[in-house]
């Protein structure tokens, strides 16, 4: 079974920057991707960003031009990736989930950093 651990979330001001983290269990082959959604109060989540194993990469509206997506790299016994976020605006506030994706057909979501932006 999978976990999933986000960490990196914050206060910032508006037109600052954040890192976020996530590091997904299990072995590296077994990941066909991982990804970032944010979930703002009273909205549906929605794609911030996705990698695949192949290095595929997918950006929502929102992201991109400002965030980056890292490649899936192994850190600590742990499939980890980054993102990015540059010039954050009060609408990035949210909070941000990472998911991952196996071969077998598992999908696990972590438990969400908040990321909070003002103005």
């Amino acid at each position: 079974q999978g976990q999933v651990a986000e960490s990196g979330g914050g206060l910032v001001q508006a037109g600052g920057s954040l890192r976020l983290s996530c590091a997904a269990s299990g072995r590296i082959i077994d990941i066909t991707a991982l990804g970032w959604y944010r979930q703002a109060p009273g909205k549906q989540r929605e794609l911030v960003a996705r990698i695949t194993s192949a290095g595929s990469t997918d950006y929502g509206d929102s992201a991109k031009g400002r965030f980056t997506i890292s490649s899936i790299s192994r850190d600590n016994a742990k499939n980890t990736i980054y993102l990015q976020m540059t010039s954050l605006k009060p609408e990035d506030t949210a909070v941000y989930y990472c998911k991952a994706s196996y071969n077998w057909g598992g999908q696990y979501w972590g438990q969400g950093t908040q990321v909070t932006v003002s103005s």
